[in-house]
Formats: structure tokens, C-alpha cells, sequence
């Protein structure tokens, strides 16, 4: 595993599938980062197609803990809000906040995966413990002045490497519509 290079490569959260990417290879607890990977840098919203994804992996058995080097006040809120546990101030990449990350989310190396949308932070951080790391492309170009500065040196990297494509429309229409008949009879019940 080259500590620079991402296991898979995905342009949104919602296109990491939870049966075939999460569970069908064993991984049960997700190490999530929040800024620019479930949290708009410019509007600071989650959005509609992350907040259904993370709902529909809870119900299938992932857990979660959100791993951010934040320390505002807002990733306090949105793990309250998500009812996630979180390690803020995790000086990613060093391995202390993935380590305590691992521990709240109840996981082992060998069940845990990281999910982020940086390299520097996330996907090395992550293969520094020898965790599989997951990267997303940025949920927007709005990032801070040393990221920014970051993502040069990830365009390097990465080079012309593509994410993932996106579920076709009549795939996604699919996903769509058995989330409204869950829901429609989750309601009934």
C-alpha cells in the first residue's frame, strides 16, 4: 500500500457503496472526515445525498466517529446533531486521533476504514496505522489557504486519476425510489 495512494477513489460520499464497498469487504466502522467531505467549506451544510447515506449505512450495521483536525464549536454541533462520536483536534495524519477514533467507533484495524477527501491528512494518516483510506473529491473549491496549498501537491499525486463514476440515472432512480418505499413504510410501522 503506497502511503500516498487512496485504496478507491470516489466523487461523493453517497457513491461509496454500503454493501459492495463497505460491508462486502469486511469494513463495519467508518473513521469520517467532516470538513469538505460531509460539511460544504463555503455554506457549512451537510449534504441532502450524504445525510441520507449515513442513514442508510447506520440502519445497516456501520458505525461511525468523526475525525476532523477542527476545533470550532461547529463539529461539536454537527456530531451532536448527527449523534456521532467525534475526536476533534485530531492532528491528522499523526495516528493518536485515528487510534481514539477507532476506539469510539468500536473498531479494529481490520473492520475500519477512512473516509476523507484529503491525502495529506486522511489517506496518509490512515495508511500510517495500515488502514484502508477511502478519498472523495472536495464537496467544493472553497477550502482554507494551507489546504488549498495541499491540494497542488494531491493533483500531483493523483495525477489524471478519475473518481468513481456516479450511479447511472436509472440506478440512481432505483436507490431513490426504494428509499421512499423504506420510508413510506417505516412510516406505516
Amino acid at each position: 500500500m503506497a502511503l500516498f495512494e487512496p485504496d478507491r477513489y470516489f466523487s461523493r460520499l453517497s457513491h461509496v457503496d454500503i454493501n459492495r464497498d463497505l460491508l462486502g469487504c469486511g469494513l463495519t466502522h467508518v473513521l469520517l472526515d467532516i470538513d469538505n467531505t460531509i460539511l460544504t467549506r463555503d455554506t457549512h451544510e451537510v449534504p441532502r445525498d450524504a445525510g441520507l447515506w449515513l442513514g442508510r449505512a447506520r440502519t445497516a450495521g456501520i458505525s461511525f466517529c468523526l475525525l476532523s483536525n477542527n476545533w470550532h464549536h461547529g463539529v461539536y454541533e454537527l456530531a451532536g446533531q448527527l449523534e456521532l462520536p467525534l475526536v476533534a483536534k485530531a492532528i491528522k495524519p499523526l495516528p493518536h486521533g485515528f487510534l481514539r477514533a477507532m476506539g469510539k467507533a468500536g473498531g479494529t484495524r481490520k473492520d475500519t476504514v477512512v473516509i476523507g477527501d484529503q491525502l495529506v491528512t486522511d489517506v496518509l494518516g490512515a495508511h500510517f496505522l495500515g488502514l484502508p483510506a477511502y478519498m472523495l473529491q472536495p464537496l467544493v473549491e472553497a477550502d482554507l489557504r494551507h489546504t488549498l496549498m495541499l491540494r497542488h501537491f494531491e493533483r500531483l499525486v493523483m495525477g489524471s486519476r478519475l473518481p468513481e463514476p456516479a450511479p447511472s440515472p436509472a440506478q440512481a432512480e432505483g436507490v431513490v425510489a426504494a428509499q421512499v418505499s423504506r420510508m413510506a413504510q417505516e412510516a406505516v410501522e
